[in-house]
This record gives C-alpha cells, sequence and structure tokens, in this order.
C-alpha cells in the first residue's frame, strides 16, 4: 500500500518542479531570533538566497529595492491562476524563513502588506552591492613567500582524498580490508547518520541506509551529513548561528587561484566556534592547513560549491566522477556483469552485492550471485537498492534497452530477497492453559482490542502476544482471576 502511494507522488512530480534544497527545512524549523542573527552576515544571505527556488528568488528581488511594504494583493495580481499554488507555496516559504513578513493592522481593515525582513533587507544588498567591513566573506590572509598556499590541483587532490578515504570505509566495511581510517570525529558522525552501526559488538558496518547514501550525488551526500553535523551541534554546546555563517562564508569563498594569485583565508577573524570547526571540516575535506595549529586556511572545492549547482568533486578520470555520471555497468541476462571503471570506490560498491571474478585496467567482471545478493541482504541492502544501483549507473549503450535492466534479473534479485524474508521472528509471549473457552475468547478479544495479537489458534486455545502488550494482558488476566494465574 505505502509503495503505490509513493509511486504516485513521483508520478505527480512534473519534470520541471524544482527540488527543494534539503537545507531550507532545517532552516525553517528554526526560532525567528536565530534566523534573524543569522541575516546578519552577508555572506549567509547570499547563500540563503542561492539555495531558494527561482520564483522564490523573484519575490526576494522585487521585494528588496522597495523602501515600503507592498500591498499582497498587489503581489498576487501579477501572478497568472495558473501560477497561484505554487506562488502561495513560494511565500510560505519565505515567510517560514523568516525573510517575508506579512504586515497587518488590527485597525483597519486594508489587505495585509508583504516587506522584506529589515535585517536581511540590509544584508543582501550589502552582499549584492559590496561594502561593509564585517569579514562575513573571510579576510583573506596576508602573503606568505616563505610557505605559498595550495592550487586548485593540490586543494581538488586533498579533497578527494579525504571523501573517497570516508566512502572506502563505508563500502569496504566488515571485508577484512585494510584501509586508511576515517577519523573518530568522521566515524561518530556516520553512527549518529545511521550510514554505518555495530551489530552485536562487532565493527562498524554499512546500513541499508549507508548504501542508499551511496547512490545519491557528492553534493546530496556532503549536505547529509552536514545536516547531522548541524543537528549534533547543540549537545555540543556550538552556537547554531556560528556553525552556520562559517558554512556560508566557505560557500562564498574563492578557490585557489585569483589574479594569478594563491589565496588563504586567515582564521584570526574567526569565532571561537568556528575555529574548534576547523579540525572537523578538515577531517571531511572541506578545507586545507597546513598543520593542525596554522592561522590560515584554503577552502576546497567541497565547500565552495556548498551553495551552488557546480560538481563539488573534480570530474576527472582519477576520481571516476565523470565515469560515474556517464554510466559503466553492463549486465546481462545471465547474471553477468561488466564495469567499465578503474575506479576503486566503484569497484567496492559492486563487490558489496555482486561476485566480482576478474579485474583489468579499467574492466571488472563479475556475477549477480545468490550467494553475494544473500550476503547483500545481510547487511541491510535491500533488493530495490541494488536494482536501482544498477539502474542508476548503467552503460550508454544498455540505456537503449527497454527495460533497462534485464527483467530475470530484476525479477530473480527480489525472489531471493523474499527467499531470505520468508520467516520474521518478533519477540512476545504465548498464552495458554486457559480454564474455559470462555475465559480464552474473553481475553483474546481485549488483547485484539489492544492490536497486539501476532497469531491465534482456536481449536489449542492458545495465542502468541506481542512484547509491547503483555503487562496489559497479564494486569487483566490477573484482575479478572483475583490475582491468580492464568496466562
Amino acid at each position: 500500500m505505502s509503495s503505490t502511494k509513493a509511486a504516485k507522488g513521483r508520478d505527480a512530480k512534473t519534470p520541471a518542479e524544482h527540488v527543494p534544497h534539503p537545507l531550507l527545512p532545517f532552516l525553517q524549523s528554526q526560532s525567528q531570533n536565530t534566523l534573524t542573527r543569522l541575516y546578519q552576515r552577508p555572506s549567509a544571505c547570499l547563500s540563503i538566497f542561492r539555495l531558494l527556488g527561482p520564483l522564490e528568488r523573484q519575490l526576494v528581488m522585487n521585494l528588496l529595492w522597495l523602501e515600503s511594504a507592498i500591498p499582497s494583493l498587489t503581489m498576487a495580481a501579477w501572478v497568472t491562476p495558473e501560477g497561484k499554488i505554487l506562488y502561495d507555496s513560494s511565500l510560505l516559504v519565505l515567510s517560514r524563513l523568516h525573510i517575508v513578513t506579512n504586515l497587518l493592522n488590527p485597525a483597519t481593515k486594508q489587505s495585509p502588506k508583504l516587506n522584506l525582513n529589515t535585517t536581511f533587507k540590509t544584508s543582501f544588498r550589502q552582499a549584492i552591492t559590496g561594502g561593509g567591513t564585517s569579514g562575513s566573506f573571510g579576510v583573506p590572509a596576508a602573503k606568505d613567500d616563505k610557505h605559498p598556499s595550495s592550487g586548485v590541483e593540490a586543494l581538488d587532490a586533498f579533497a578527494v582524498e579525504r571523501w573517497e578515504t570516508i566512502l572506502h570505509y563505508m563500502v569496504s566495511s566488515g571485508t577484512g580490508q585494510v584501509l586508511a581510517k576515517p577519523s573518530a570525529g568522521v566515524l561518530y558522525l556516520l553512527q549518529r547518520s545511521r550510514l554505518m552501526a555495530t551489530s552485536h559488538g562487532s565493527a562498524l558496518q554499512i546500513t541499508s541506509a549507508g548504501f542508499q547514501f551511496l547512490l545519491h550525488s557528492p553534493h546530496d551526500q556532503l549536505w547529509q551529513l552536514l545536516l547531522q553535523y548541524l543537528h549534533m551541534a547543540e549537545e555540543r554546546q556550538m552556537d547554531l548561528v556560528e556553525v552556520l555563517s562559517f558554512l556560508f562564508m566557505l560557500s562564498t569563498m574563492d578557490l585557489g587561484r585569483v589574479r594569478n594569485c594563491n589565496v588563504e583565508y586567515s582564521a584570526e577573524s574567526l569565532s571561537d566556534t568556528q575555529k574548534a570547526m576547523l579540525e572537523d571540516l578538515r577531517d571531511y575535506g572541506l578545507i586545507w592547513q597546513r598543520k593542525a595549529s596554522s592561522r590560515r586556511f584554503s577552502p576546497t572545492r567541497l565547500s565552495t560549491t556548498l551553495t551552488s549547482s557546480l560538481p563539488p568533486l573534480p570530474t576527472s578520470a582519477s576520481t571516476g566522477t565523470g565515469t560515474q555520471d556517464q554510466g559503466f555497468i553492463v549486465l546481462e541476462t545471465n547474471y553477468r556483469l561488466y564495469a567499465y571503471t578503474d575506479n576503486p570506490l566503484q569497484t567496492a560498491v559492486l563487490n558489496l552485492f555482486a561476485a566480482l571474478k576478474y579485474r583489468f585496467q579499467n574492466l571488472v567482471v563479475g556475477a549477480v550471485t545468490r550467494d553475494s545478493v544473500r550476503k547483500a541482504l545481510a547487511n541491510g541492502i535491500t533488493a530495490d537498492q541494488i536494482i536501482s544501483y544498477l539502474a542508476a549507473h548503467a552503460h550508454p549503450q544498455m540505456r537503449k534497452n527497454n527495460p533497462l535492466i534485464p527483467v530475470t534479473v530484476q525479477d530473480q534479485i527480489r525472489l531471493w530477497e523474499l527467499e531470505r524474508n520468508r520467516l520474521k521472528s518478533e519477540e512476545g509471549y504465548l498464552y495458554t492453559a486457559f480454564a474455559s473457552q470462555a475465559d480464552y475468547e474473553y481475553v483474546l478479544n481485549y488483547a485484539k482490542q489492544l492490536g497486539v495479537v501476532v497469531w491465534e489458534s482456536p481449536a489449542k486455545r492458545c495465542f502468541f502476544g506481542s512484547l509491547e502488550g503483555h503487562a496489559n494482558i497479564r494486569g487483566f488476566i490477573e484482575r479478572r482471576t483475583g490475582g491468580g494465574g492464568g496466562g
């Protein structure tokens, strides 16, 4: 039932529909005071403006240079009947972000007026026109001839190395391979995000959510981790406004060389919270520092593209992202798999659900087998996730097929999942040895009202109840029997 509803929701979505940025719901959940403090930073206002949808950005620009509020009816007059739903939705988003305020005078019966948040308006105007001495966009460090800063290529290499270390560790966990291990802070973040988990004291292993994470683009992956980082800020006694401000500041900084000069930024002007973030962001590959105690830093492409549509990693052969965008997997009806890639990370992901047999310079040959799929299912990966991964990374030659993935392979993968899920265990209590049929039916009806009956057998005069309902059922039986036994 739920899968049918989800499918209908996807069908209703038009190709041109704007997909909201994952950070916006988090910002909408913050208090007006928190957002107003955030809007004091011009870089934050510019970054949030980039995250908005096209119509939301247009509404902001229409209101930005007005010195007084505009009647909402005047604004609504610009909207066609077909666009009213989208207009109302966009206005609601801006209101929840406290960017647009709805002014209503109770003493008059005039229509409400729309106006930009005064703090947001002032800071955003400053971001567009320039000026100000707040250092909101970062303070460039003084030139250091003794230690020249890194260029774009070196920053990209550092970002790729740190990011792929995290992904490699996720896909290779539990396989016995000895790989570079991310920092303790990164591992804790992966656990809190439920991308990795331990089972009965074992080492960290990738979860079903972790495999779904691998299906996303690097930009979505990065924001998924950063959102968890933001949720953890309060328990780490970090100022959320300072954390958000620093991320937005990084997203507006220059990458590498500007006007034939390598750019580094000073850490002296950062707040204590932001200085504490340097180590965390260095572990994620968002910033580069010569050493941990350095008073200067350089943002990498991962951070400068946080609020833009540009790719967060270079599309070079070394990272494999170019191959990933084009598709590299060929799957035959006999379950044989050919992966045209030399990227170790992509090979490691395939090894999660396929039996790899041969590896050449730019080709990996394997097969989707019952044992390999059952191994993936045991690690929490679902059949639909395996099929989705194969479809998302299908070779251009395979995309000429209809359906894209052979039906025989799809059905068999799902059958292997059903084969494994034939039995489902559930903890609970078996109620038996009732004194009479009337007693049995009386207690059974009570348990059914609670919705805790898992199985029943009228012929044997017994039933099985879930663990959650045991206390209520036991109390009911004791009250009926006057404190005696009976269940």
